[in-house]
């Protein structure tokens, strides 16, 4: 058994290399269904009454003793899910759907399980938004919600619900309402980390926008804020995408009864809801924001550019009257005016110069220069 698991380890990515802890399980049954399981534990009257174990264990003990499974898995293969899928009877559609990953946030019921999506976001920090800058990173968590186990799956570097299991099991009377106060856990968690990171994206569109409507902040960068505000919209059109599909299945948990989730419990998804409603208000007001603001820096790199050219217009303009002067005088005529004048040369310098100064002086007054 110790060659089947290190040559497990030797062939899997090192993106999927997890720690000791995630393999204390008992891998008698089947060592390619438990690498992926993080914790698997029964829980009875809101209090946890196994350590680590295997599923097929946990639900045989839930069904005779009571209580509920919870089973927490991190980016399972297929091989790896199908024991677990097959134990819990959970639809093959649904199945695929936590393996592949990549889905948006959705709710849908199934014979035995109601099957959940929700798309994690993680603000990256950085000293400075640049034109390449990451500023959220997703990931995803899938529940699968059954009259008496919940599963987990867990997709990404984010999102980890550790320390939500340990909070939850220090109350106990909210794990006593069974699997489907779980679920209000992990939704209220993923919506929460929303808005702090609205608030995070809000103070960088902040700065954005001082930098562009500053005197001289466009004009420094030629370019440089269009591309911060278009890199910019991008990920907030990423944090988009999870945010507004998740504004109905939060609604539909909280408005109608559904199956596997209890009654009290809904209750709390009204809040969840609200909050969704108004994350999801506020990555609508940062699209029309930042659309306002490239409109803006546009606008002003456009004006510069009239600036310049009318800058140049304007001194072409008074090179022009040296220029046909010296042009005119360089002809091989024989009667030119002034041309054997002592002070004729003298003369035609001073006009030219009075003539240029006029000019000059004119732009000047019209703002052209």
């Amino acid at each position: 058994m110790s060659m089947i698991r290190d040559l497990r380890d030797a062939v899997r990515p090192v993106s999927r290399q997890r720690s000791q802890s995630a393999y204390a399980y008992d891998t008698t049954r089947d060592p390619r269904t438990v690498s992926a399981v993080v914790d698997c534990a029964v829980y009875k009257n809101g209090r946890r009454v196994t350590e680590r174990m295997d599923s097929a264990d946990a639900m045989r003990r839930v069904r005779a003793e009571g209580g509920f499974a919870w089973i927490g898995l991190h980016e399972p293969t297929e091989a790896e899910f199908a024991g677990i899928a097959k134990e819990f009877g959970l639809h093959p559609l649904a199945v695929e759907d936590a393996v592949q990953a990549h889905q948006r946030p959705k709710l849908e019921p199934y014979d035995g399980s109601l099957f959940t999506v929700f798309k994690t976001i993680h603000y990256v920090e950085h000293a400075e938004l640049t034109a390449t800058s990451e500023v959220v990173e997703t990931g995803e968590v899938m529940c699968f919600t059954g009259r008496d186990f919940i599963i987990t799956v867990r997709h990404g570097g984010q999102g980890s619900l550790r320390s939500l299991r340990h909070r939850l099991e220090s109350e106990p009377e909210l794990l006593a309402k069974g699997p489907s106060a779980v679920l209000h856990a992990i939704a209220d968690q993923i919506v929460d980390s929303y808005l702090t990171v609205a608030d995070a994206v809000q103070n960088d569109i902040d700065e954005v926008e001082t930098d562009v409507f500053s005197p001289g902040g466009s004009q420094g960068r030629r370019g440089g804020d269009a591309s911060r505000v278009y890199q910019l919209k991008r990920e907030v059109l990423e944090f988009k995408r999870a945010v507004a599909p998740l504004l109905r299945p939060m609604q539909l948990l909280s408005e109608r009864p559904m199956r596997y989730v209890d009654s009290e419990i809904q209750k709390y998804f009204r809040d969840v809801a609200d909050h969704v409603a108004r994350v999801h208000e506020q990555v609508v007001s940062f699209d029309e924001l930042l659309n306002s603001i490239l409109q803006a820096n546009l606008a002003q790199a456009t004006v510069a550019q009239n600036e310049d050219m009318r800058k140049i217009t304007s001194w072409a303009a008074i090179f022009a009257v040296p220029t046909m002067i010296a042009g005119v005088y360089g002809m091989n005529f024989d009667y030119m005016p002034e041309l054997h004048w002592r002070f004729g040369y003298p003369m035609t310098l001073a006009a030219t110069l009075a003539i240029c100064v006029v000019m000059h002086r004119g732009f000047r007054r019209n703002g052209w220069l």
